[in-house]
């Protein structure tokens, strides 16, 4: 139904009901109310018109095979004060209460969901999915109130557009190799050279920079963009990986964002293989994504980027790879990415020095 649309009015039913006993045919009425066809066809549907056969007898006009105006006009009225099916989630209600607690303990409509499915299985009306959550949020009056629910949320937004599961309306890009494809040296991270790619975006989109990370020796590197165009993609990426000896830039691995359309000049003038992960699977890109949160302490979210030059990012890179980490047993990513160039203990000596 368009956002234009407007129900059939008493005096269209009126005229509805006069022209079907003059005998008009139904596509007739439609064309003569400037309305659609099925618009026609669903009222009469509704209200049990029957097309009549044959007139009652010679010279007496046909009957409107058991449609009536009034009658139809006040069941269409009745129909739009109740829903057909009462809403589950709705203020007042038991489950409503359940899903305010929920948020305001922090869970996320995904996570209240399975929660809610795991601790109720056999009883259905106390399960909501995520989308019918966020769709009721979303739905209450403009207010304190709804302030305050949506400030709740992780990313309380003014508005939502509901997504549809599996949905993806990004444009195709050519000649992708999927990730499901990337040789098993890749997956299981042993040989530097692989790298996961990103783009870090500035306030309302209008600037980014592009974010590398090795697999293996978790490495970053930025990369600085004019824009989130594939051309300038390609110049930012294509600058920072042949800075890079070739042994260690061997591919990369990218979501299907638009700005990687152009991969195949970017492949061209690195020599690095670009895989593409699947729609909507950030768990794929996991250390790019991961990095990506630790970047945003320097490019926070909501400034504007382009005021970084190169040099600038290149030192935003080398305090995260100068940086001990966990899961490298508190080894720095330069010293296993640049084990010739880089001393751990020179550099922590002198961060003791400045800091004296």
């Amino acid at each position: 139904m368009g956002k234009n649309y407007k129900q059939l009015s008493l005096e269209e039913r009126t005229m509805i009901q006069t022209q079907l006993s003059m005998g008009f045919k139904p596509g007739q009425i439609a064309q003569e109310l400037g309305r659609s066809a099925s618009t026609l066809s669903r009222e009469l549907k509704r209200n049990g018109w029957v097309r009549p056969q044959q007139p009652r007898c010679p010279g007496r006009p046909r009957l409107a095979g058991g449609y009536r105006s009034e009658a139809a006009h006040t069941q269409a009225c009745a129909s739009k004060v109740k829903p057909r099916v009462e809403r589950r989630l709705r203020p007042g209600a038991a489950l409503w209460d359940q899903v305010m607690r929920y948020l305001k303990a922090g869970y996320s409509p995904e996570q209240i969901a399975g929660t809610l499915a795991a601790v109720h299985p056999d009883l259905p009306s106390l399960q909501v999915s995520h989308e019918t959550l966020y769709t009721a949020i979303y739905a209450m009056p403009r207010g304190e109130l709804r302030t305050e629910v949506i400030g709740w949320l992780r990313f309380g937004h003014a508005k939502r557009r509901p997504r549809a599961r599996g949905e993806d309306r990004r444009g195709k890009i050519p000649d992708m190799v999927s990730i499901h494809d990337r040789p098993p040296e890749i997956e299981e991270r042993l040989v530097p050279g692989h790298w996961e790619g990103d783009l870090i975006k500035g306030a309302y989109n209008r600037s980014a920079v592009g974010t590398l990370v090795e697999r293996t020796t978790l490495f970053t590197v930025l990369a600085r963009m004019d824009n989130a165009s594939a051309e300038s993609a390609v110049k930012g990426f294509g600058h920072v990986l042949n800075r890079i000896e070739a042994q260690k830039r061997l591919s990369m691995t990218y979501d299907q964002g638009r700005e990687m359309a152009a991969h195949q000049q970017l492949t061209f003038d690195t020599g690095v293989k670009v895989y593409f992960a699947d729609p909507h699977s950030p768990w794929q890109r996991g250390i790019n994504e991961n990095t990506n949160g630790l970047l945003r302490q320097y490019l926070p979210k909501g400034s504007d980027l382009s005021g970084f030059d190169q040099d600038e990012l290149d030192e935003i890179a080398w305090k995260l790879n100068t940086r001990p980490r966990k899961s490298l047993g508190f080894k720095c990513p330069a010293e296993l990415f640049t084990p010739d160039a880089f001393d751990f203990k020179q550099h922590h000596a002198a961060l003791f020095a400045l800091g004296a």
